[in-house]
């Protein structure tokens, strides 16, 4: 049977068994993989979760000097960077022929770590591109080379490419939208009330003087107030991060022929002509007012400043691969002042990051073939299973939700793709060629392969995660689900330990990423994948209704003093925490046929899910970091998402939460969505 048609027989009582392990083998965490010594039994769970099952663990972590932040993520992606370099060498030391994967792998590593002859070539690679930055005589020449600077991935004042057409995901089309900051988002630029935004403006002015004046630019400083000023007109006519999650709002449609008059001030044909993208008929158009505001800023702006500006972002672009001074002044401003990272990563780290990012495929596959077997892949499947099963049996029974509606929101599950561990069909790097010393050749071919997709089938075998990512996504144009190897791995999933905590753990997981397909914004795509209006009003009105109080619970939250979460912000994914774990649950005792899991170590069935669920959400934050993700970030803070506890009946049972304890919450105020 396949797939797909599991799916649609997943109703009622349907369940999936698990594959069985090796009993002889045992969990990579204590005794049923969860880290029973970093609970801290004297906080009662009722009154802070996260202290009660990590108080002495959190007590004891400290944030690596190389990081902004630490938890179970970048603990993971520690593992993978190793894993990953180990790899890259044998790759390089199999000599492998030109043209080879290992060929180019090895090369392009090399060519990364090989600081002599990065310092012995100064600013020598960049010249070409500057040269052209030099020579331009016009606004309509500056256009042109923003076009061209999409190919090579240099900002500009607005973004071009190429991806799936929302309202017709069997297709590829062009789209544009803001871009041109060099700082985190607007609010850098406009909030004058925070004394962090307003110092890091000031660091980021000596910066832009820094790397122009490394460059070899004169008046540095007086260059640096023009592009700041520049960037910060560009900042005034951007979307907030709030209006960009719409997803209809962003969706708009303009042919080609009206783009000069509707967004006049930028020269459209000579930036598409030097973009080489071959656009026809319309391009959708993300933000039409900061797209529209920013052909105005570039036409009332100084052709002078202009060209610093891209001058600038050429440089800053191109600082990782650039001499010491210029990647310590780039790591001073965006990982130490924004972030506030005290060391550097090595250089290795830095290396085998930008390698995977350039042929993650190619590392890909030898990874999965060392890290990820066959019966870890086999235990995940069933856990997706049971899982859409679960959300399957609650769509089945949504008393809000109008019957046509459920029936069509059960075929948009039925329809779902699930991607585990590796793609199926790894990506052709054969067209690429690595020469050492020339990391911008990667680029180009990235780019020229979104753009052959052009008029051709779309393929959704596709991935945008590597194997080697800790992380996983929903795709809601391709109506799909998208686990890497590297997540399916302790603490969020291990074949070996109890089932209640990897459904804690990565099954939360996965049904957070199935209810993304549901939350405020993945619902407005059918089973296609097409943005389309498929509830009725009542519908929209009733989820509304659950939805605001969601926004206002995470919005009384306060990680940073005087800075709460921004409930609009990280709506989508506290819906998909609030749903996702309540699903993992029903897909756990789904997994179970009936049957009364026993007690392990004292911890009843329930608590170890629960357990499981805190464990991969231990995490700390330099504060800098975390207030850049307060204002940019649609995630809230992970030392908090464990508190969406407050909402699930079972969890109050199995800690005996009560009435006046701090986390509790009344049944009715209990929020229940899915």
């Amino acid at each position: 049977m396949t797939f797909k048609a599991i799916l649609a027989l997943a109703t009622g009582l349907t369940m999936f068994a698990v594959p069985a392990l090796a009993a002889d083998t045992k969990p990579q965490i204590g005794t049923f993989g969860f880290d029973v010594a970093g609970m801290d039994t004297s906080v009662k769970a009722g009154d802070d979760f996260v202290g009660h099952t990590a108080g002495k663990y959190m007590a004891a972590l400290e944030i690596p000097a190389d990081k902004t932040n630490f938890g179970m993520f970048t603990k993971l992606r520690d593992l993978s960077q190793e894993r990953t370099r180990t790899i890259i060498e044998k790759a390089a030391a199999s000599g492998g022929s030109p043209g080879s994967e290992a060929q180019k792998v090895g090369d392009f590593f090399a060519s990364f770590m090989d600081e002599a002859a990065i310092e012995a070539k100064g600013i020598a690679p960049l010249k070409p591109q500057l040269d052209a930055i030099a020579a331009i005589a016009s606004k309509a020449d500056y256009a042109e080379l923003v076009g061209r600077n999409f190919k090579l991935g240099v900002p500009g004042p607005i973004f071009m490419c190429v991806g799936p057409d929302r309202k017709n995901p069997d297709r590829f089309v062009v789209q544009a939208g803001q871009s041109g900051l060099g700082l985190p988002d607007r609010d850098y630029y406009l909030d004058d009330k925070n004394a962090s935004f307003v110092a890091a403006r000031t660091k980021y002015k000596a910066y832009i003087a820094t790397m122009l004046g490394l460059a070899g630019y004169d008046n540095a400083a007086a260059r640096a107030e023009g592009i700041f000023a520049l960037e910060t007109a560009i900042a005034k006519t951007h979307w907030t991060c709030v209006e960009r999650r719409q997803a209809e709002k962003t969706y708009n449609p303009v042919p080609v022929a009206e783009l000069p008059n509707r967004f006049a001030g930028l020269d459209w044909s000579r930036m598409i002509a030097g973009s080489s993208i071959p656009v026809q008929g319309e391009v959708i158009i993300a933000n039409p007012s900061a797209v529209e505001g920013a052909a105005k800023v570039i036409a009332a702006a100084d052709l002078a400043v202009l060209k610093d500006y891209m001058a600038f972002h050429t440089i800053c672009d191109a600082a990782a691969f650039l001499p010491k001074a210029f990647v310590d002044a780039n790591f001073d401003m965006y990982s130490k002042t924004l972030g506030g990272q005290p060391e550097q990563a090595p250089r290795w780290k830095r290396g085998v990051d930008i390698t995977s990012g350039v042929l993650g495929e190619a590392l890909g596959k030898l990874y999965v073939a060392e890290y990820f077997p066959p019966e870890a892949k086999a235990k995940a499947d069933a856990l997706v299973k049971n899982i859409i099963a679960a959300m399957d049996a609650r769509l089945a029974n949504l008393a809000w939700m109008d019957p046509k509606t459920r029936v069509a929101a059960r075929e948009k599950l039925a329809a779902f793709t699930p991607k585990i561990g590796y793609p199926d069909k790894w990506q052709d790097y054969s067209a690429l060629t690595i020469v050492r010393g020339n990391a911008k050749r990667a680029t180009e071919f990235e780019f020229n392969e979104s753009v052959a997709k052009l008029n051709k089938p779309v393929d959704r075998s596709e991935w945008f995660m590597t194997p080697m990512t800790v992380n996983a996504y929903a795709n809601p144009t391709w109506n799909e689900i998208v686990f890497p190897a590297a997540i399916l791995q302790a603490p969020f999933f291990d074949p070996n330990a109890d089932d209640a905590v990897n459904y804690g753990g990565i099954g939360a997981v996965i049904g957070h990423e199935i209810t993304h397909h549901f939350d405020d914004q993945g619902r407005k795509y059918d089973k296609t994948g097409r943005l389309a209006d498929w509830w009725t009003a009542e519908d929209v009105k009733r989820f509304k209704e659950g939805t605001d109080k969601v926004v206002a619970q995470y919005g009384a939250y306060e990680p940073v003093a005087g800075k709460k979460v921004n409930g609009e912000l990280t709506l989508g994914e506290n819906i998909a925490d609030l749903a996702g774990i309540t699903i993992a649950y029903d897909g756990w005792k789904r997994s179970l046929g009936g049957k009364k899991p026993k007690a392990i170590d004292g911890f009843t069935g329930d608590q170890r899910f629960f357990l499981g669920f805190s464990q991969v959400w231990r995490q700390k934050y330099r504060e800098p970091a975390l207030l850049q993700q307060l204002v940019t970030d649609p995630h809230t803070p992970g030392h908090f998402r464990p508190y969406v506890v407050r909402n699930i009946d079972a969890w109050y049972k199995a800690f005996n939460v009560k009435q006046g304890e701090k986390m509790y919450l009344s049944p009715e105020e209990r929020i229940k969505l899915w």
